[in-house]
């Protein structure tokens, strides 16, 4: 996004007002203000942010609000809540919307149908980021409704899209299924650093070692992943060579009761505990 490009756009749709400057909404707030996004046309509404993220806010000329700001309609509506209080706070920002806004929320389990139960019938989008978010370097699956159209679609791409890629899916159950990828996937990736450590100490290296190899393999792998035009597998392929250490390797994690039919039942598990969340 250009700054000419963003101040454009948000001149005609009103301010982004992002309610929650925690992890998640003070990354996505630092993206917007690194491509462009004028500190103006933000209100953070959040009742205790940290002194980091007042200092960013005052530094981009950016508006803070403990509650509802009055006078204001706001172009986006950006939830970045958590999702137990969502019920208490969600009511009253229905007065700083009217039929040109945009609602999304990256609340986790928290449906549009909820979301329409406090806010009324509206143009959401329902989204899905990661953590990697805060390094600029998330993913983030979202659905928009019916009512969502092609501006204000694109308004959310170049909002969601300073983390990382968005991917646009077609349903909203398919949300959970992206909880289960994506959402919840770098939590999976830092145990298996944790397991590579610990394999790699009981082989006889010193623990802090084992750790270091572990994590520095796997973020070099990411990198190299996110660096080259060819997929995952043939990656694999290029470093696995016949008979030799890696296959031998592989022909333990491939194996029939290897990692796939265990990543089958944890990512089943994590998409069942999101429709369990979402009611």
């Amino acid at each position: 996004m250009t700054s000419e490009h963003s101040a454009s756009t948000l001149a005609s749709s009103g301010p982004i007002i992002l309610i929650g400057a925690g992890n998640m909404g003070g990354a996505l707030l630092t993206g917007w203000l690194k491509n462009g996004v004028p500190g103006s046309s933000v209100i953070v509404v959040d009742p205790n942010p940290s002194e980091p993220m007042r200092q960013m806010i005052a530094d981009a000329g950016a508006s803070h609000a403990t509650g509802v700001p009055a006078g204001v309609t706001a172009g986006v509506l950006f939830v970045a809540v958590k999702p137990q209080v969502m019920d208490e706070v969600l009511p009253s920002f229905k007065a700083v919307m009217d039929e040109n806004t945009v609602v999304v929320s990256i609340a986790a389990g928290k449906t549009i149908a909820s979301l329409e139960k406090h806010l009324g019938d509206a143009a959401m989008v329902r989204a899905m980021p990661n953590t990697p978010a805060m390094v600029g370097r998330g993913v983030t699956g979202a659905f928009a409704n019916a009512r969502v159209d092609e501006r204000q679609r694109q308004l959310v791409q170049n909002l969601l899209k300073v983390s990382g890629p968005v991917e646009w899916v077609p349903g909203e159950a398919d949300i959970d299924s992206v909880t289960a990828v994506s959402g919840s996937g770098p939590a999976y990736v830092f145990y298996l650093v944790e397991c590579m450590a610990e394999a790699g100490r009981k082989l006889g290296l010193q623990a802090d070692l084992a750790m270091r190899l572990a994590r520095e393999t796997v973020a070099g792998a990411g990198e190299l992943l996110h660096q080259s035009p060819d997929d995952a597998s043939r990656l694999r392929q290029n470093v696995t060579s016949p008979g030799g250490t890696t296959a031998a390797a592989l022909g333990v994690l491939m194996a029939e009761d290897g990692m796939q039919p265990l990543f089958d039942a944890a990512l089943e598990a994590a998409r069942k505990r999101a429709q369990e969340l979402a009611g």
